[in-house]
């Protein structure tokens, strides 16, 4: 009677095992399908045409039959590759601009919110009533106001330092808009570091700053890695202030893309195109990169 009881009891627990699988499976089969579908939308529709598009057909060779229109009007199918196209220069100059603000950006934004963050983790500072929790929470404060608010002084400002449409002054303000979150990632993985190695290093002889460069950077270098990559995403995406302060030499990708519009109505296949073209170069460093991503957003988990 005991053998069979329990021969219950292992089928029961082994069939609630099965259901919280299924579940948790389930739910993460639909949270992955949902994540996925607008990039699955985007690239499917850079090989649609109208009917296609207004029909909201799906699933392709199925639904409709792939084609080329929206690579061929930029200048980018296969057969066009080899062909002039203004279209396809516009894009390749947009394309430039997009990386070197993004990278540039992104890479200012790693270098000063790491040593900011560095200073919030190792020193103590007092600015009046404020201490490092309320100078860190400030940083973090400023991606509460509106992009909007700072249109008027932007314009103003820019207008008489002469910065707009220029990589300068769009750098300036991509560095502004990322470095809060550099900041905060930053100062987190600065504090997984024992600060006994930094006084190990500095009862060695090494400097402050030689104890900073040799030993702690290496150690939060999946770090960095990871919060370059969120900023360059940030930066590669942003539109305001790329459609704000600049016309024709520094326009980016995002203000091409939204560009696509026509007599007849937005050309969905054309932007579809262009989005997925902006997005293979995001795609392909995220690839390379994939290790020290993952290391950088775990770091700081187990201690």
């Amino acid at each position: 009677m005991a053998a069979i009881d329990f021969d219950k009891f292992a089928r029961r627990q082994r069939a609630r095992w099965w259901a919280m699988r299924f579940v948790v499976y389930g739910l993460l089969i639909t949270w992955a399908v949902v994540s996925i579908f607008p990039l699955f939308w985007t690239v499917s529709t850079s090989f649609k045409t109208a009917p296609d598009v207004m029909k909201g057909n799906m699933i392709p060779w199925l639904e409709f039959a792939p084609s080329w229109l929206g690579w061929r009007s930029l200048g980018l199918s296969p057969e066009a590759l080899f062909q002039t196209s203004t279209v396809r220069d516009e894009f390749m100059h947009r394309l430039f601009n997009s990386a070197i603000i993004s990278v540039t950006a992104s890479a200012l934004a790693v270098f000063l919110g790491s040593l900011a963050a560095y200073g919030l983790s190792r020193f103590s500072y007092k600015f009046g009533h404020m201490r490092n929790s309320d100078i860190s929470f400030f940083f973090l404060s400023q991606l509460i106001m509106p992009p909007v608010v700072l249109a008027l002084p932007f314009l103003v400002l820019y207008k008489q330092l002469a910065l707009l449409d220029t990589y300068s002054g769009l750098i300036a303000v991509y560095t502004l808009m990322v470095l809060p979150i550099v900041v905060w990632i930053m100062r987190d993985q600065f504090a997984t570091v024992p600060v006994e190695l930094e006084e190990a290093a500095l009862v060695d002889g090494l400097s402050i700053w030689g104890a900073f460069s040799r030993i702690i950077v290496p150690l939060v270098l999946p770090g960095m890695v990871a919060a370059f990559i969120l900023a360059l995403i940030l930066c590669w995406n942003e539109y305001f202030f790329a459609a704000l302060l600049t016309s024709t030499n520094t326009n980016t990708l995002p203000v091409m893309i939204a560009s696509q519009t026509g007599s007849q109505g937005i050309n969905w296949w054309s932007m579809a195109a262009l989005s997925t073209a902006g997005i293979l170069p995001l795609v392909f460093v995220g690839v390379l990169l994939e290790k020290h991503i993952i290391a950088g957003m775990t770091a700081g988990a187990v201690k």
